[in-house]
C-alpha cells in the first residue's frame, strides 16, 4: 500500500480567512460563525490565515469563530510569517507568539514562510527563518512547516533543493494560470511533486476573477452544466490534482460558502468531458484581444506624468479577460497609487519610443481612461 502523504485525509476545501464578510472596517463575526458552522458540519476542517490578513484581525476572527467554539482536535489552522516585513531575527519569535495569542492557540498545525520569491527567500536564509521554524516544529508549536510561493519554477526548485525540511508548498494554481509564463502554475506544481512535497492550492478562482468571466465563457460553462456555478469549475479543476492537502477558497459571504459546499462536500474530480470544456474556455481566454504588454516598464522611466503604464494596461486586460469591472477598477486604483492617472497622459510619445512591443500606448491609455476612471 502506498505511504500516506501529509494532509491526505484532509478534505479538499480549505476556508481562506483573507476575504471575510465585513461591516465597514470590522469583520462580520456573526456571519463568519455561520459560515464556519456550515463548513464544519460538512466535515471540512482546514482554516488558513496569516499574520497580516485584515490588519491582524483575521487571526482574532479564527479565535472567535473557530478556536473558542470547537474542540482543538477537530480542525487544522495555518498562519504565515511575513518575511518581507522583518527588520531582524529577533522579531520572528515575537510575531509567532502574537499569532498564537491572537488566535488563542498553543500550536499551529501548519506554519508558513509567507510569499517566498527569489528576494524574500534570500532574506529568509539570511535571517535564519528556516532554523526558526524548524525549532518551532521540534518544540511542537508548529506541527508542519512549509511556505507559500510566488515566483518561477526555477526559483522554487532552488528553495526546495536548499530546504528539504519544507514539508509542503502553497502555490497559486488555476486553469487560467496553468500554462501562464508569469505565474507558471503547472511548472511550479510539477517541481513540488518532483520533490515529493504536498501542495496547498491558493487562488483557485484567481481572486474571484474566474467566478465572473465574460458572457462568451459563461455560455460555454452553462451549456455543459446549467446547474453548476462558474466558480465551481475553477475550484474542481484545482481540487482534481494529486498530492493536495487542500484547496483554499477565500469565501466572503454565506452564499459563496453554500455554493462551494454544494459541490465539494461530495467532491468528484473533473471527468474527461469536463476537462475538454475547461480547455475550450482557456482557448477563448487566449483568443481575447488583450493588450500584449510584457510589464517590462521601459515606458515608465521617461514618462513626465509618472504613469504606471503596465499596471493600467494590466487592469484593462483584467476587464477584457474576465468581464469583472469592479475588480478591474480596483486594480486600476491600486496601479494609479502615487503616480498619474490614464487621463493625465499628455501624448508626448516618450513611452511609445521605448516600448519593445511597439504598442500604441497613447491610444490604449485613452481607452483605459474612458473605461476605468
Amino acid at each position: 500500500m502506498a505511504e500516506q502523504y501529509l494532509g491526505e485525509n484532509i478534505k479538499k476545501l480549505g476556508f481562506g480567512l483573507m476575504r471575510l464578510p465585513m461591516n465597514g472596517e470590522e469583520i462580520d463575526i456573526e456571519q463568519t460563525k455561520k459560515m464556519v458552522d456550515a463548513f464544519m458540519e460538512k466535515g471540512f476542517t482546514y482554516f488558513d490565515t496569516a499574520y497580516v490578513y485584515i490588519g491582524g484581525k483575521s487571526e482574532v476572527a479564527l479565535k472567535e469563530a473557530v478556536v473558542e467554539r470547537y474542540p482543538r482536535d477537530s480542525f487544522q489552522c495555518a498562519t504565515k510569517l511575513p518575511i518581507w516585513d522583518l527588520k531582524g531575527q529577533d522579531e520572528m519569535e515575537k510575531i509567532f507568539q502574537e499569532s498564537l495569542d491572537r488566535a488563542g492557540l498553543t500550536y499551529y498545525d501548519f506554519y508558513l514562510l509567507h510569499a517566498l520569491g527569489k528576494e524574500s527567500a534570500e532574506k529568509a536564509d539570511k535571517l535564519g527563518a528556516w532554523d526558526f521554524i524548524k525549532r518551532l516544529k521540534a518544540e511542537g508549536r508548529a506541527k508542519h512547516i512549509g511556505f507559500s510561493f510566488h515566483d518561477s519554477a526555477e526559483v522554487l526548485e532552488d528553495i526546495l533543493q536548499k530546504h528539504p525540511e519544507a514539508e509542503f508548498v502553497q502555490l497559486q494554481i488555476n486553469y487560467a494560470d496553468w500554462d501562464s509564463e508569469g505565474v507558471q502554475s503547472r511548472k511550479c506544481y510539477e517541481v513540488a511533486r518532483k520533490y515529493g512535497k504536498a501542495v496547498i492550492i491558493m487562488e483557485p478562482v484567481k481572486g474571484g476573477a474566474l467566478a465572473t468571466m465574460t458572457p462568451e465563457v459563461q455560455k460555454i460553462f452553462k451549456k455543459a452544466d446549467p446547474e453548476a456555478s462558474i466558480a465551481s469549475w475553477a475550484v474542481r479543476y484545482a481540487a482534481s490534482l494529486d498530492g493536495l492537502i487542500t484547496v483554499l477558497s477565500g469565501m466572503s459571504d454565506e452564499a459563496q460558502m453554500a455554493d462551494n459546499l454544494s459541490y465539494m462536500a461530495d467532491f468528484k474530480p473533473l471527468n474527461d468531458g469536463e476537462r475538454q470544456v475547461v480547455e475550450q474556455v482557456v482557448e477563448v481566454l487566449h483568443s481575447l484581444p488583450t493588450i500584449p504588454c510584457t510589464g517590462c516598464k521601459y515606458c515608465v522611466d521617461g514618462c513626465p506624468q509618472k504613469i504606471n503604464i503596465p499596471g493600467l494596461l494590466s487592469a484593462m486586460n483584467q476587464l477584457i479577460l474576465y468581464g469583472d469591472e469592479k475588480r478591474a477598477k480596483g486594480q486600476y486604483k491600486n496601479a494609479v497609487g502615487e503616480g498619474g492617472k490614464a487621463s493625465d497622459c499628455i501624448q508626448c510619445g516618450a513611452c511609445q519610443g521605448h516600448c519593445p512591443q511597439h504598442l500604441e500606448i497613447i491610444e490604449h491609455l485613452k481607452k483605459v481612461a474612458s473605461t476605468l476612471e
